[in-house]
């Protein structure tokens, strides 16, 4: 999720892609931000986003996360990897019981 909201809407600040992530789902998801950042870590180690320093919409000194290369070809794989899954969750969901 969190590779999708940067794909989409680009450099954010990890508050920010929590809030994003939270408003997509409705508020079904509710994200605290230690989880986030330990995501944003994992994420940068494996080199699938980067940072840089700037000043948020707040005027406070903030770290901006964008998706690299790396990383949209990780989220195109995971995309793909998804839609087979749910595709067999949904045809099994559907699949009626035996009288």
């Amino acid at each position: 999720m969190i590779l999708k909201a940067l794909d989409s809407m680009g450099s954010m600040h990890g508050y920010g892609i929590a809030r994003r992530i939270e408003q997509i789902s409705e508020d079904v998801l509710k994200l605290n931000e230690g989880t986030v950042y330990a995501s944003l870590l994992r994420l940068g180690q494996k080199t699938w986003i980067s940072w840089e320093w700037g000043v948020s919409e707040n005027n406070r000194k903030a770290k901006f996360y964008s998706i690299t290369k790396a990383g949209r070809k990780q989220l195109a794989r995971e995309t793909e990897d998804w839609e087979r899954i749910s595709g067999v969750v949904t045809r099994m969901l559907r699949f009626a019981r035996p009288q």
